[in-house]
């Protein structure tokens, strides 16, 4: 079981979405960090088929994959951040309806539906509407959709975005289980989604891995320190101005700050220990999960 990328480039037009990317991939789960416009999508789709490489390839146990066309769909599952449905078919139905887009006998197809609703959790719910579903509900079919097939290649594009965090909590757990025996790619620009479920962790920007590893190896490669200090309300603009700031909380007297530096950023800091939250912070200059228009 293996997806090589070699040299995988992407032009469009005057932009290079994705720039000479090279990676080996095994069974397990694959978390692909990065902000918005990192060129995770773009990966993604040329993985998934839908978009032709300007450069490189992509192979899967040493076959070309849009060679194999069809027979590389057949294992492939993929839940694209924004996928399609019909908004009067039913949960069922809508399931019905992918199962006979991908090839699957009818037989096969309804007992696939009822294993996998009853996995995510909307077995109760199949005759509800899809319009009428929440969106954690709507990503739950999503998923379900997606592993019709029993793909051994599963790849999911932001899956938990606009989701709260106990949604987010029940698909992490959910992409834990389904990882088994499967590979599992994860684009997501929200650290939590990946921490403690990737057992690799891509960190991508302006089309590149610049940094790859377990959530470790990327924490213990941090140049910097993380220090926790508290400083008067007035004085938080300032450090904000002149450090990566990871955290602000109002306290009796001033403001507890979290802090990455090389050296203590004020009297009375303390040393604390680093997560993959911090490492995005310094890797990419932003907070971890926000979005470019300020929501997290």
């Amino acid at each position: 079981m293996e997806l090589r990328m070699e040299g995988l480039t992407k032009d469009f037009k005057d932009f290079r979405a994705v720039d000479h990317v090279s990676c080996v991939m095994g069974r397990g789960v694959y978390g692909l960090l990065g902000v918005n416009g990192a060129g995770k999508t773009t990966l993604m789709r040329m993985i998934c088929t839908l978009l032709k490489p300007t450069d490189g390839k992509v192979t899967w146990d040493g076959k070309d994959i849009f060679k194999m066309d069809a027979s590389y769909r057949e294992i492939l599952g993929y839940l694209p951040q924004d996928f399609g449905y019909y908004p009067d078919l039913t949960v069922q139905d809508y399931m019905m309806y992918i199962s006979s887009i991908k090839g699957l006998r009818p037989l096969t197809a309804k007992k696939r539906t009822e294993v996998l609703l009853e996995r995510v959790g909307l077995r109760k719910l199949k005759k509800r509407k899809m319009r009428n579903l929440s969106g954690g509900m709507k990503r739950r079919a999503g998923i379900a959709q997606a592993m019709l097939n029993d793909p051994k290649i599963l790849i999911l594009d932001e899956p938990t975005a606009g989701l709260d965090p106990n949604e987010r909590i029940r698909f992490r757990n959910l992409i834990s289980e389904l990882s088994e025996d499967r590979l599992v790619l994860l684009s997501t620009h929200i650290v939590s989604d990946v921490e403690f479920i990737a057992g690799e962790i891509l960190l991508m920007q302006e089309g590149k891995f610049f940094l790859t590893g377990t959530a470790d190896e990327i924490i213990s490669g941090m140049d910097q320190a993380v220090w926790r200090c508290t400083v008067p309300r007035k004085a938080v603009d300032s450090y904000l101005g002149r450090y990566l700031v990871s955290n602000v909380k109002t306290v009796p007297g001033g403001a507890e700050l979290r802090i990455l530096a090389d050296r203590p950023p004020a009297e009375g800091a303390a040393i604390e220990e680093a997560t993959l939250e911090d490492a995005f912070l310094l890797y990419f200059g932003e907070k971890a999960g926000v979005d470019h228009d300020g929501k997290i």
